[in-house]
């Protein structure tokens, strides 16, 4: 019910939302009577701050349109290469008519980066996206809010996931020849897991992968965030935040972690700095401070504007990255979209350069949590592996804002040009996945189970 309850109080708010906003703009023409009241200015700023706190806020857009590299203007088209049920997978081609310019953009390394699927959508790195497209050309995982998903298509797990990773990898490898995985945050374990069972299977695996602020081990300096998901049981979760998308949406009836309730965490975590922000917000709507009120609205935009995600996948994170420690444990099985378990071994990745990256003050991945992917990659060469903790950035410093660009982007670049054009390390022969599979099965190692079909064939609501 409480989603219900939620919706129906969403509902209730929209027209008083509405009367703030129009009477926000009345107050604070000049022209109009209300205008000239002795506290307009005020008025208006108390209406406009209601009508921001009051009204729905719906996904944003990139709205990456031009660039200027190098003093010539870029244009910039955003279009869908792979349209999953669960994803689309979008890339941000570049046009010139500027023929060195054109040629320079044609021998750049092609990179896709794995937004996260934690409540916020892929426009949460739009600043990543920005920075770079002036290097690279880029391809993004942009998750759909579960409540969008019809239950005709199926149900979504973490292993869905990790499938739609490889697939999004192989697309980029067909295109291009190979490329660079750069994950945010909650995907840097399922990545780090695509990449490992390609490389078990002897496939070819990504030249460079880059991980930032990710829970690889989230045991080492377990924040608020970790504590939540390790002291609670996997049956609190399921009977205290799983709910069903209420009429009116296509997702009717799906089982999903809302994005409200993530939103609440979210802002629960620091409460004083979002109550000041919107005081400060107000002050500057009376003192005309424009600049700085857009810069308040550009954010809550973005922070404000939230996904549900399905329960299953939801549910299977909390267990496996929070609870069961499988990747770090060495217990993950991955089923395939074949329905066959895989073991995720890391140590099966030989030729990917890594580069993890940390910020010194995250409150969401602590310290240690991405820099112990190298301990499980250890068959990577030494001269293979960075790491890099950045100094006063919390959790979005490291992909958003100055820090990301003056401290961060510049090391992400050059880690990715050091490796894209130099020939690959010789990859360790590994077993033909038919015979990784009959090791397992005479070791025990794989549990046998029935062949679990893909997202799209899983019956709805099982």
């Amino acid at each position: 019910m409480l989603y219900q309850i939620y919706e129906a109080q969403r509902s209730l708010m929209e027209p008083f939302a509405d009367f703030a906003l129009a009477a926000s703009k009345l107050y604070s023409n000049p022209l109009s009577p209300f205008g000239q009241h002795p506290f307009a200015q005020r008025i208006s700023a108390g209406f406009d701050l209601m009508y921001r706190l009051g009204k729905d806020y719906e996904k944003p857009e990139f709205g990456i349109t031009t660039l200027d590299i190098d003093g010539v203007d870029i244009a910039v088209q955003e279009r869908i290469e792979i349209n999953k049920p669960f994803c689309e997978l979008r890339r941000f081609k570049r046009f010139s008519d500027h023929p060195h310019t054109l040629e320079t953009l044609h021998g750049q390394p092609a990179v896709l980066i794995v937004a996260p699927l934690s409540g916020h959508y892929a426009t949460l790195l739009r600043d990543t996206v920005r920075s770079m497209l002036r290097d690279h050309k880029v391809y993004i995982t942009d998750w759909r809010n579960a409540r969008m998903v019809p239950l005709s298509e199926g149900r979504f797990h973490l292993d869905d996931y990790v499938n739609y990773v490889q697939e999004f990898i192989r697309h980029l490898q067909a295109r291009y020849g190979n490329c660079h995985v750069i994950s945010v945050c909650q995907p840097t374990v399922p990545v780090l897991a695509a990449v490992s069972l390609m490389a078990t299977r002897g496939e070819l695996t990504p030249l460079t992968m880059t991980m930032m602020g990710g829970p690889i081990d989230a045991r080492k300096s377990p924040t608020a965030v970790n504590n939540l998901a390790m002291n609670k049981s996997h049956n609190w979760f399921e009977s205290n935040v799983i709910y069903r998308v209420p009429p009116g949406f296509p997702g009717e009836g799906r089982r999903v972690y809302p994005g409200f309730l993530q939103h609440s965490g979210f802002v629960a975590m620091n409460p004083d700095r979002h109550l000041s922000s919107h005081y400060d917000y107000f002050k500057h709507l009376i003192a005309g401070d424009d600049t700085s009120a857009e810069a308040h609205r550009q954010f809550y935009d973005e922070y404000n504007a939230v996904l549900d995600m399905d329960a299953d996948y939801y549910l299977d994170t909390i267990r496996v990255v929070f609870q069961e420690f499988r990747l770090v444990n060495g217990t993950w099985d991955v089923a395939s979209p074949e329905g066959e378990l895989e073991r995720v071994r890391p140590e099966d990745i030989t030729t990917t350069a890594h580069f993890t990256i940390e910020g010194e003050l995250d409150d969401i991945s602590g310290s240690g949590q991405t820099e112990a992917a190298h301990a499980l990659c250890f068959n990577v060469p030494k001269d293979r592996q960075k790491h890099l903790e950045v100094k006063g950035a919390g959790h979005y410093g490291i992909f958003s804002g100055r820090r990301w660009r003056d401290a961060v982007y510049p090391q992400v670049r050059d880690f990715i040009a050091r490796f894209h054009d130099i020939a690959p390390m010789p990859a360790r022969k590994a077993p033909a996945r038919q015979a990784v599979a009959a090791a397992r099965r005479s070791t025990g190692e794989a549990r046998t189970t029935a062949p679990r079909a893909s997202s799209r064939k899983r019956a709805a609501g099982k």
